[in-house]
């Protein structure tokens, strides 16, 4: 089996499991529309093949096999608007709780990093840039990844200048219940973070900035196994911006936001299924 037919067979079955199988056929019958898990696999396919939607789906004409894992026949694809349309109706809860469940195929160690990178919003036209007000260039988002498996366990996405210390606290607070460790750099560097964690019982390798001769001590304490793999967060960004590339195609920030969020269940998916 080809990797991308096992890509695709695990992409739909998590697909089932976030929108709910009903037994519903992938092509409409009898006027009704694209089963919503089919809808989902097909987004997840585009960003595997890091193409358009135009693209994605000719590509997709050409791979009957693939069509067939997720349910459709030669001709049954929809129409690139169908997939943009689904891709405002399916709720960011939808692909959270997806990008959770492609995390969950993997031995999760309960020991993770925190990091920030930036995606560039792909250039616009100057008129579509003065009509819609389109003047942040770039994405921060910020992923709490397993330092063993480096698999994205969650990821924050913004646009306004928030510190990475309260963009920290929002991560690991939905994911503390997983967590025994955190390892995160300076930038993280907040006495009631550190608090936070302990509270929920998750151990803070968080290093402090330098003001006085105890921090020394302090970042000596932390300085271990655990600590040095905070690096991972950087391989997996890395890892993720050389496959399905360091920019978001959509206009919108919403819907640039849940691009991202595609992005790391991609990853996900593909160092699951990789032997």
């Amino acid at each position: 089996m080809s990797k991308i037919s096992r890509f695709t067979s695990k992409a739909v079955t998590l697909a089932k499991n976030v929108v709910g199988d009903r037994g519903e056929v992938a092509a409409p019958e009898g006027g009704g529309g694209f089963a919503d898990y089919a809808l989902v696999s097909l987004h997840c396919l585009r960003v595997y093949l890091d193409e358009s939607y135009r693209n994605a789906l000719d590509l997709l004409s050409e791979m009957p096999h693939i069509c067939g894992e997720i349910g459709l026949e030669e001709g049954d694809l929809p129409d690139h608007s169908t997939l943009v349309k689904a891709f405002d109706r399916f709720e960011m809860k939808v692909w959270r709780v997806l990008l959770r469940l492609s995390s969950e195929l993997h031995d999760l160690s309960g020991h993770a990093a925190i990091d920030a990178t930036f995606f560039d919003r792909e250039n616009a036209s100057k008129h579509y840039c003065r009509r819609t007000n389109y003047r942040v260039q770039t994405l921060k988002a910020t992923a709490l990844v397993d330092t063993d498996t480096q698999a994205i366990l969650d990821v924050h996405c913004t646009t306004e200048k928030t510190h990475d210390t309260q963009l920290g606290w929002q991560v690991a607070c939905r994911n503390a219940g997983d967590l025994h460790s955190l390892a995160a750099d300076k930038g993280y560097d907040w006495m009631d973070l550190r608090e936070k964690l302990r509270e929920e019982d998750v151990r803070p390798l968080i290093k402090h900035r330098i003001f006085r001769p105890i921090d020394h001590a302090h970042n000596a304490r932390v300085d271990g196994p655990r600590y040095r793999q905070r690096s991972m967060c950087e391989t997996v960004f890395s890892s993720v911006k050389r496959t399905h590339g360091d920019a978001v195609r959509a206009r919108t920030w919403y819907r640039e936001f849940r691009e991202l969020v595609v992005k790391c269940v991609v990853h996900n998916i593909k160092r699951a299924v990789t032997p």
